[in-house]
Formats: C-alpha cells, structure tokens, sequence
C-alpha cells in the first residue's frame, strides 16, 4: 500500500499541475488564478517538482506543434491546425490527445498574458526570478555571478564540461573568471560564451542584445559567431545576426546604479522600459506622441513621477485606469 501511495501521489500532482498549465496558457486567465498557482507550488517541493514537470511536458508540446506547423499539411490536420479553438482544451485531453494535431491546435490557442502584467509560464518555471524593480544577485558556479534586473527569469541548464544557463526573459549582467570550462548562456535562438569576462545580456520577446564590459565574448546565432571586445555591442532576433557596434556602457549598465538613461529615444521606447520596472502599465493612446523623442535620466526608484514628467514636458492628457494601467495621449 505504501509503494503504491509513493506511486501515485507524484502523478496526481502532475496532473493538477497540468491542471494550472493548461488554464494559464489556454484560456483566459486572472490574477487570481496566477495567485493560486504561486500558493499551490509553495506546499511543497513536490509541488514545485510537479510545475516544472508539466511545464516541461507543455513546452516540449509547442516545440512538437512548431515542428508541425513548418510543415505542409493536407486533409483534416490541415482543417485543425488552422482552425482557431473555440474553446479552451483540458488536461486530460492535451494528455490523451490526438497526437502532434492536438499539439497543434494546443500551440495556436496559447496567448501571451495581457498587457504583460503577469509573468508567462516560462518565467514561472525559471529557477530563479526577479519581480518588477527587483535587482537579484546570484552565483551560478564558484567562477560565475549574475546580477539579473527588474523581470528577469533564468533556468540552470546541466551540461558535463561548462556551465550553462538560459535567460528566458529579462536583462542579466555576468561577471565570468578565468576558468577551465568556459560559461555560455542560451538566450532565445543564440548562445553568448565567455571564459572571462564581464558582459550585459538583454532577451526581450525574442530579441537580444549582448554588450561585453571587459575581456572577450563569443556571441552565436545558427552559423555565425561574432566576437566582442570592451564597449562593442551585438543584437540578434529571428531573423538573424546584426554587426557589432561600439556603445556607451555606462548607460548600458546604469540600471545597476538604479538610473535609467536615455538618449534620442522616442518616447515610445522609453515608455516601454519604464513599464517593465513600474507597477501597471503605461499606455500611449496618441501617435504623434510616441515620437517625441527624449533625452534624460531617470531615477528607477521614482518612477512614480514619471507619467507627471511626461504631462509637463509634452502637455499630454493622462487617464488612470484600475490595476495601475495609465493611459497618455
């Protein structure tokens, strides 16, 4: 009876966390629901255990979807896979299914969470997170430290000769010493590889930009390696890798000082950063208004000044909404 129980229980776990998956990724979601997902993983290790194991299961799904839908398809997995899901698809069935067309219709109904005013399910599942204008200090090997910024989620990866971790989201600053193995970092479809060295890396939506502070970084996407020195700077997304280019590294890394410092940026982009540090949203409603470009420094933990800034130099109108949503226009 009692081998049966140790049996049992781990599955009847991963099938209320399967439970949690499919809601947040599949349906619509609130913030109740994501607060009933935080207090469900801290009952226990197992608990945390069993989140990671049905994150993994739905990942490895989308990958198995994307696959798919790279291919042509016929018939009536062609009628599938292109309809949208009229309704949200439950745990049971994303477990029976059927085969890589459920996986399929499963990836087309995922959405990302609204606004970004909670975390996604990747960040959920990293090994170590920071909230909205929370700065982390961590040590990822006895040769490797990380001072992550305000959103920023990443995942130890094991690998037998190196160490290895994945910025799924957000803005890392790494400190690398001279070691045997070198340390390489995964961040969206590229890999940043340093033996020593001191570099900033950014993954936002696919995105990323890889600065090196001092000494020498490896940056690869699919066939190409760029290599950096001190002040250059190196971006890549999906469609590819863009040259290097020299930068000023301490604006680079003025959110380690707590500054935000922007210069000739429209106001669009700005905005954009201050949200992800400031509480709610800052939407900009007026199209001429995103363009406004600005020059300043900003200190992080006054944000709260900011959309009152913004109203004084531009003369832009601002309406407050419930959940910390600001509309400026």
């Amino acid at each position: 009876m009692t081998a049966t129980n140790e049996t049992t229980e781990p599955d009847a776990l991963l099938h209320e966390a399967l439970d949690f998956v499919v809601r947040l990724k599949t349906g619509e979601p609130t913030r109740a629901d994501v607060e009933a997902l935080q207090a469900w993983r801290q009952q226990s290790g197992a608990h945390e255990a069993a989140f990671r194991n049905a994150a993994r299961v739905f990942r490895h799904a989308g990958v198995a979807a994307q696959e798919l839908a790279d291919r042509p398809v016929t018939g009536d997995v062609a009628r599938l896979t292109r309809r949208p899901v009229s309704r949200p698809i439950g745990r049971r069935a994303f477990l029976g299914g059927a085969g890589a067309a459920a996986a399929a219709a499963v990836e087309y109904a995922i959405v990302r969470p609204p606004l970004g005013l909670w975390p996604s399910l990747g960040e959920l599942s990293a090994d170590y997170r920071t909230g909205k204008g929370e700065l982390r200090k961590i040590a990822v090997a006895p040769n490797v430290s990380l001072e992550l910024n305000t959103q920023t989620s990443i995942a130890l990866r094991s690998a037998s000769n190196e160490t290895r971790i994945e910025l799924i989201s957000g803005e890392a600053s790494v400190a690398a010493t001279s070691a045997a193995t070198p340390f390489v970092l995964l961040a969206a479809n590229g890999q940043i590889s340093a033996v020593e060295a001191d570099f900033n890396a950014r993954c936002l939506d696919g995105a990323v930009s890889v600065t090196c502070l001092s000494g020498s970084v490896d940056v690869a996407q699919g066939e190409r390696t760029v290599r950096l020195g001190r002040a250059q700077q190196v971006s890549y997304a999906p469609g590819g890798i863009e040259a290097s280019v020299q930068v000023d590294t301490g604006q680079v890394t003025a959110w380690q000082s707590g500054l935000l410092i922007f210069r000739d940026r429209p106001l669009a982009d700005v905005v954009e950063e201050v949200n992800r540090y400031r509480s709610g949203k800052i939407i900009i409603t007026n199209a001429d208004l995103k363009r406004r470009m600005v020059n300043g420094t900003f200190q992080i933990d006054k944000l709260g000044d900011f959309v009152p800034q913004v109203q004084q130099l531009f003369g832009a109108q601002a309406r407050s909404l419930p959940g910390g949503v600001v509309l400026l226009g």
